[in-house]
């Protein structure tokens, strides 16, 4: 790493743009064009900004904001894992960690390690502001799938009970907005849109 703090950081900022080009197997609202991260990450942010009164208990907004922001960056390196693959897991990973030491290890130590820590943070999912942040990632694409009459589900013949398990964790940080995300999931069975198993 350079000496000079401006250099490493222009160089990170060089960097997470190659978030621009990590497709997303989801696709925007009304839309049969996928979503890229950067897209995804943005949407979040402006998500949690505007739901956050919907949260289970009080949240350092700002926190919540750079979670989100930072949470996709190690997929430069280890793709995104599509939440319902049947051969890889979604969960944290060895490839992520790794991409997350190269990725932030880019900036000055502070920063590499503030932003280490709140990618981790987000990851475990044990505080209020995880919780929340992790509660948007899991209502966005929800929200998309409906929109394109199944989206994903459909595409890769996704059953309710795995839908249904994989967004519960949206209860977790905001209740209120798990009963909407629940309603919408039963009226997209009711719709024909999720396949009920």
């Amino acid at each position: 790493m350079s000496l000079n703090p401006l250099l490493s950081q222009i160089e990170f900022i060089k960097e997470i743009d190659k978030l621009k080009y990590i497709q997303r197997r989801t696709k925007l609202f009304n839309s049969d064009r996928n979503e890229n991260d950067a897209e995804h990450s943005w949407h979040l942010a402006l998500m949690a900004i505007v739901l956050a009164e919907h949260a289970n208990e009080p949240v350092d907004l700002f926190k919540v904001v750079k979670m989100l922001l930072v949470h996709d960056l190690v997929e430069i390196d280890a793709g995104d894992t599509f939440i319902y693959d049947t051969q890889k897991d979604h969960t944290n990973t060895d490839e992520e960690r790794l991409a997350a030491q190269r990725i932030f290890g880019m900036l000055p130590e502070a920063q590499a390690e503030e932003l280490t820590n709140i990618w981790e943070e987000f990851e475990a999912g044990n505080t209020a502001e995880a919780k929340f942040a992790r509660a948007m990632d899991r209502l966005e694409p929800l929200l998309q799938n409906s929109s394109n009459q199944g989206g994903t589900w459909k595409e890769f013949d996704v059953p309710y009970s795995k839908v249904y398990n994989k967004k519960k964790v949206i209860k977790e940080g905001a209740a209120s907005i798990w009963d909407y995300a629940e309603n919408l999931l039963n009226e997209n069975v009711a719709k024909g849109i999720l396949r009920k198993d």
